[in-house]
């Protein structure tokens, strides 16, 4: 067992400003006591009792809701829990469990009202701490109930939004093989009159433009430059609707040299016929598979609406993949990863053995992380985002890079601080970061952050079981 001293207490934050003679008698009055790891301090209905100093080792204060377990606070080495000046709270609603072999400061309760009527300083600091706690808990339970409503809304349109989205996926699917498989009937009316050779070379030119192998992104001005260039060759040739039908085969980026190479052997009397045919089951195609990729996107975004918020599972610590929280936060932030034009970079060891959390809690993390590098990228033409993940020994590291324009040295020790934020009024509460910390203790984990201009890391750590 470890001796407390007077130079150790005023080591201590909570401690530093109080009087070694009330510090002396703090410890002369209070027993120190040993718990084995698991072993209970507190459970529901107990009285509480304390304060208590944490000496060494780790305590957890959670409760059981629904017979789901919650943990609300995690106290190491120099934290003060237990009983406090002026608390109202006499009984426990929760549980207080060693994580680890415990020695504890234990002041009696029974002696509060002495400190409070003789130790000032004392007293005061431990007011301060209960302070906090309240505050802490106020701020926890205000977002738990965010969450909780998000989850129950989430559930339910992401319940609502799934069965039609899942049918017009599985309809579109349908629908454009009937139409690959019925284009013999759609070919043969135009293509009777030509030799069987030329219209199966048609044929394969189709199914090669609609199978999507060589189509590649064109810049605006490129497709522009390519529509016109098709226009020309089309009106060169004696083809009818040439300005409609070039924006058709633009959009399956077809040159004309393929173009020259599909009618070397056509009459020119059946060029317009055989190109009106092809943009005809060209933009058919084409309106197909943008139904399939846009309801296979309500599909994956549903999909990712749901894992974010976990709300349909059980709310224990669960082992999980932690690359799927990042992939289904970055799917949440789609729209304005795209609209600042940002690069997403990701650096993943591999393999990642899976990490046991409060799975919604730490996508809140990886949000509010994600979230700020992109505000912080907002001024940028380019912004680039790293997403970096690497183990040492059992821990996981993730690091979140941003190349903005970074945070100033006065400021970077203020970042985790509460209500403390450096975006414009109504942008940001100043909680983001304070949450991003408390939930990382919560997993035994620390936060840190790195910054210089035009690189900004926040790097988060814990213990894959915890």
């Amino acid at each position: 067992m470890e001796t407390v001293t007077l130079a150790w207490l005023k080591s201590l934050d909570v401690f530093a400003e109080v009087p070694e003679v009330q510090l002396q008698w703090l410890i002369n009055h209070s027993e120190n006591k040993l718990y084995q790891q698991g072993e209970f301090i507190l459970e529901p209905g107990m009285p509480i009792t304390g304060p208590h100093l944490v000496v060494r080792g780790e305590l957890s204060f959670y409760m059981e809701q629904h017979g789901s377990k919650r943990e609300y606070s995690t106290f190491i080495s120099g934290d003060v829990t237990g009983y406090l000046p002026y608390s109202r709270a006499n009984v426990s609603s929760g549980f207080a469990r060693a994580l680890s072999e415990l020695q504890l400061l234990s002041f009696p309760t029974s002696l509060v009202p002495e400190m409070i009527k003789s130790h000032f300083e004392l007293t005061q600091a431990l007011v301060h701490v209960m302070s906090n706690r309240v505050r802490n808990f106020a701020v926890m339970q205000q977002h738990a109930d965010k969450m909780m409503a998000l989850g129950k809304l989430s559930a339910g349109l992401a319940h609502e939004l799934n069965n039609p989205a899942s049918a017009i996926l599985r309809d579109t699917s349908l629908l454009k093989a009937r139409l690959e498989s019925g284009r013999q009937v759609s070919y043969a009316a135009t293509l009777a009159s030509l030799d069987p050779g030329i219209a199966d070379q048609v044929m394969a030119f189709l199914s090669q433009a609609t199978s999507g192998t060589d189509r590649s992104y064109l810049s605006l001005k490129q497709r522009m430059s390519l529509e016109a260039e098709i226009e020309d060759w089309l009106d060169a040739h004696g083809v009818q609707n040439a300005q409609i039908q070039a924006e058709t085969l633009a959009d399956y980026n077809l040159g004309t040299e393929q173009l020259t190479e599909l009618v070397k052997d056509l009459p020119r009397e059946q060029l317009s016929p055989v190109f009106s045919l092809l943009s005809s089951l060209l933009e058919t195609d084409r309106m197909v598979e943008d139904i399939l990729q846009s309801s296979r996107r309500i599909v994956d975004l549903v999909s990712s609406i749901k894992n974010f918020t976990h709300m349909d599972r059980a709310q224990d610590k669960q082992f999980t993949d932690v690359r799927i929280g990042i992939a289904n936060t970055i799917t949440m932030l789609g729209h304005k990863i795209r609209q600042g034009n940002v690069e997403i970079v990701e650096e993943f060891v591999d393999p990642i053995p899976p990490v046991r959390v409060y799975v919604g809690e730490m996508n809140q993390v990886w949000t509010n992380l994600i979230d700020n590098a992109l505000d912080a990228m907002s001024q940028n033409q380019k912004g680039v985002l790293t997403i970096k993940i690497i183990t040492e020994d059992d821990f996981i590291k993730v690091s979140v890079i941003d190349n903005g324009e970074g945070i100033s040295p006065e400021l970077l020790s203020k970042v985790f601080d509460p209500f403390y934020t450096t975006k414009p009024m109504g942008k940001g509460t100043g909680l983001g970061l304070e949450v991003v910390q408390r939930i990382v203790r919560q997993h035994n984990g620390v936060v840190k952050v790195n910054s210089v201009p035009g690189r900004t890391e926040f790097i988060v750590c814990f213990p894959f079981d915890n």
